[in-house]
């Protein structure tokens, strides 16, 4: 039995509130449910911004707004800001978010990255230097054999070792499946990755118990599920954490502290 950490995705970069009525967008929104699923265990926040059309943002300034609100309203999470893309931002954009933001943690797609090798290879550095925490963006064996070539190549810094391995897709829409973790643990065995995982569909909370049985962490939320096992709607995104928790502790696991 294993100890495990959890973290929330609670909005993502592509759904509204015609997906889900408690789906946040808002500040004021992502604050509270961040506060939400603090206290029903998620000890960090995986987060997203939107700007004034309710569109993915990548703005330093958005940012900090809801990571100050955030930090007050529930003092002990840690927050994980993105960097994805979404088809809407180049690497360069990416970059320079890294740059204006300077966050304690960011995640980083190897996909996305490699489409400007240069950009990349500024963005790591960049990030070792200040001290972000990068965590790899995994979305398979091709993702993971480039990351192998930039830990060969210097391009990612031998140190970065985080990741989180992405179970299924959002589009085309893709149920992630429980047995879809082997190929992302034998792809990586040799790389000491500290790996955490996420799944798309209702097959979310199977996926991450099955990845906290494996040794890894888990990353729960309405940016990758919206259902129960059962096909019926979440409540929201702290009854999701919960629920996560307690399967997880009922099978023997323990949530680790901090």
């Amino acid at each position: 039995m294993t100890e495990f950490t959890v973290m929330v995705a609670p909005s993502g970069a592509r759904r509204g509130k015609r997906d889900h009525l408690n789906l946040p967008v808002t500040p004021e929104e992502i604050t509270q449910t961040a506060a939400d699923c603090y206290v029903a265990g998620a000890g960090a926040l995986h987060l997203h911004v939107r700007d004034e059309e309710g569109q993915h943002s990548l703005d330093a300034g958005r940012y900090r707004t809801v990571m100050e609100a955030v930090q007050e309203a529930a003092p002990g999470m840690k927050v994980q800001i993105t960097t994805e893309s979404a088809g809407l931002f180049s690497p360069k954009d990416q970059l320079h978010c890294l740059m204006q933001l300077r966050p304690a943690a960011a995640s980083v797609s190897v996909r996305e990255m490699a489409r400007d090798l240069a950009v990349a290879a500024r963005a790591y550095a960049f990030s070792a230097e200040v001290g972000t925490r990068v965590q790899h963006i995994l979305y398979g064996a091709s993702c993971i054999a480039q990351l192998k070539e930039w830990y060969g190549d210097g391009t990612v810094p031998p140190s970065m070792r985080d990741a989180i391995f992405v179970l299924g897709s959002y589009a085309p829409p893709v149920l992630g499946q429980p047995e879809d973790m082997a190929g992302f643990l034998s792809a990586a065995a040799d790389l000491r990755l500290n790996w955490t995982a996420c799944a798309f569909g209702r097959n979310e909370r199977a996926c991450l118990l099955a990845a906290i049985a494996a040794g890894g962490d888990a990353r729960i939320g309405f940016e990758n599920n919206i259902e129960t096992p059962e096909g019926e709607m979440l409540q929201d995104n702290a009854a999701s954490v919960a629920a996560l928790v307690r399967a997880a502790q009922d099978a023997g696991h323990s949530l680790k502290e901090g």
